[in-house]
């Protein structure tokens, strides 16, 4: 039997990134939550142009340097300019422009006197206060010089990057697409949500479920199905997925009975294998490749499924995608007793105290309850040489929320 820990590597050392893609900066929005395969570089200077930093008046430094409330000086407005100016316009000595924040400075000016200094006046204005040159005043390529580096390699892309990949000037950048997740429920007791349940039949519940996981990790969704519970029904749907996904999961079929179709299909594949994992919940799983597409087959209880998920299949799905593989926790002290299998990492449906910082055990933690998974928020990790889970003792938690 494998530890939890050898068998999560295994997993993420079974795939690496998928190949780069060129994609238009202009779909922003579609580039959220990629990451980019290489540096991306400025094609222009920014800001574009010299501009003002605040609303006021464009002036020569010199021409304000006596001015005092109890002195002011005054001058003439040679007119507005308002952000989005295009006009390009020039600044007499002895005078000033009443500029807007963001408008281009004129050429000729050096400062910008906020009109919190001024009476505000729109053709002749009273400067009461001197600026030194410079003031106020944004310079052409002073944030980021053509060519310079303003997103390195590896970057996960996030709505704070939006504005300097749509400034630079750069039309398109290479990104490592998100992965296209194939699920496939198998089992010939499973009906579709919505039909009737006949004695013995069950609803397929992983099949939604784990699409809506890959959903919420930030992954794609190449298609959910079903498969029968024979060999052939499998090795079927998996082969034709396989043309289109990059990763494809199971649930279902990997356990110790007669009739386990994922074992029945694949039991003797050279890239196969079916394995024991110490852990509850989660204990049988397999790994493989189907037409090079990497395959995670996951056990068919709910709870199983979705623990296997987060800790087996959304690591090596973030490796495809070129993010980091780690799976986020927090601590938390425990605020109520509970048991875990010997020999076994256990991961424990629980919930939080209202302060995010103490957690307790809700419903069963059998692989099968479904009513306390509905009701849980974390999963606390309970490493395999604990037996008894102790009031106050500080455990890693595996936050049930913001998965992305």
């Amino acid at each position: 039997m494998l530890t939890f820990d050898e068998y999560q590597q295994r997993v993420i050392a079974s795939v690496g990134p998928l190949p780069a893609q060129r994609r238009p900066t202009a779909e922003v929005a579609d580039l959220l939550g990629m990451v980019t395969a290489e540096s991306v570089r400025s094609a222009v200077a920014l800001p574009g142009f010299t501009n003002s930093a605040m609303d006021g008046y464009a002036v020569v430094a010199a021409d304000v340097q006596r001015a005092t409330e109890e002195s002011p000086v005054e001058m003439p407005v040679a007119g507005d300019i308002p952000a989005g100016d295009t006009r390009q316009l020039e600044l007499s000595a002895g005078s000033c422009w009443r500029i807007m924040t963001g408008a281009p400075l004129p050429t000729g000016a050096d400062a910008v006197v906020q009109v919190e200094l001024t009476d505000g006046g729109t053709e002749r204005v009273q400067i009461r206060g001197a600026v030194d040159a410079g003031t106020a005043v944004r310079r052409q390529g002073e944030d980021v010089q053509p060519g310079d580096e303003v997103l390195a390699g590896g970057t996960l892309l996030q709505p704070r990057h939006v504005p300097v990949l749509l400034s630079v000037g750069v039309d398109e950048i290479a990104v490592l697409p998100r992965p296209r997740v194939a699920v496939v429920s198998t089992g010939d007791e499973l009906v579709s949500p919505g039909e009737p349940v006949a004695h013995g039949q069950v609803v397929d519940s992983n099949g939604p479920m784990l699409g809506a996981l890959a959903r919420e990790c930030g992954f794609e969704v190449a298609e959910v199905r079903r498969a029968g519970d024979t060999a052939e029904a499998v090795r079927q749907a998996l082969s034709e997925l396989a043309q289109t996904a990059d990763l494809i999961v199971t649930s279902g079929g990997v356990s110790a009975g007669a009739f386990e179709p994922m074992k029945l299909a694949f039991e003797d594949s050279d890239h196969f294998e079916f394995v024991k994992v110490a852990m509850q919940p989660g204990k049988p799983q397999g790994i493989g490749t189907v037409a090079g597409t990497p395959v995670f087959a996951l056990p068919g209880n709910p709870v199983s499924s979705l623990v296997s998920f987060l800790l087996f299949v959304a690591p090596a799905a973030r490796v495809l995608a070129g993010r980091d593989p780690a799976v986020p926790t927090v601590e938390a002290a425990v605020a109520e007793r509970w048991t875990s299998p010997p020999g076994r990492q256990q991961f424990a449906r629980v919930v939080f105290d209202e302060d995010g910082r103490v957690v307790r055990p809700i419903g069963g933690q059998g692989s099968h309850v479904l009513g306390g998974l509905a009701g849980s928020q974390a999963l606390a990790i309970v490493p395999a040489a604990t037996t008894e889970v102790a009031v106050g003792e500080t455990l890693r938690v595996i936050p049930l929320e913001g998965l992305a």
